[in-house]
């Protein structure tokens, strides 16, 4: 029998539901910051503004000692039941109803901090520093913030402009919008250093949506 002709065996399909249940619905960039290694086992995290937990599933399964805050409180009560199903061991206390720019942890509190698709919902420029400001004071030296939002970047002339940084969007919301200079220029304020290029998706010119992740200089490499 000629073996070169035989057709190959394909690959077994990816369980899709095994997946979820793994990964839940977790955030592709984030998941990129996973498998590149930048959250280390056991590292402390804090998801700032968590909803119902979508980036969370993995991370509590893993065993990383998880601490999530949001400002609703049916919000915060999801993710404890989840928390209570996935990694029992994490107290209650660790989930706690509150805004982003008054965390209740003390300062250097955690290696990681995520905030996703949260600050573009910022009232004005103030808060939107308030609660920026409030996440960096929790990271620890050596740690890593990974911000996800909104953007000006790639809809320059797409948007509608409504008050300082907040503008209307072809999908007809209105958000706070950065751009690649305010992210730099505030890279450099903090003493950051970006952990990746600053990335941004395009999604059918109808919102753009950026990745911006900074290292807190110092900490044990």
């Amino acid at each position: 029998m000629d073996h070169e002709s035989e057709d190959p065996v394909p690959p077994a399909p990816l369980d899709p539901t095994g997946l979820r249940a793994w990964f839940g619905e977790i955030d592709i960039y984030l998941f990129d910051q996973l498998l590149r290694g930048r959250i280390r086992p056991g590292a402390s995290v804090l998801d700032a503004g968590c909803g119902g937990g979508r980036n969370l599933v993995y991370l509590l399964r893993a065993g990383f000692p998880v601490h999530a805050i949001d400002r609703s409180p049916e919000a915060v009560d999801r993710v404890r039941a989840l928390a209570a199903e996935l990694a029992p061991g994490l107290p209650p206390g660790n989930f706690r109803v509150a805004a982003v720019e008054a965390i209740p942890f003390t300062d250097a509190s955690f290696e990681v901090v995520v905030s996703s698709a949260v600050l573009h919902f910022a009232r004005d420029e103030e808060h939107f520093r308030g609660m920026l400001g409030e996440m960096w004071r929790v990271l620890r030296p050596g740690g890593l913030l990974f911000v996800r939002l909104a953007s000006l970047i790639g809809l320059e002339d797409r948007v509608e402009p409504v008050q300082g940084r907040r503008y209307r969007l072809p999908d007809g919301s209105e958000r706070f919008l950065v751009d690649e200079a305010m992210l730099l220029a505030l890279t450099a304020e903090l003493g950051a250093t970006l952990a990746d290029p600053i990335k941004t998706t395009n999604v059918q010119n109808l919102r753009c949506m950026t990745t911006w992740c900074l290292s807190r200089p110092g900490g044990i490499s």
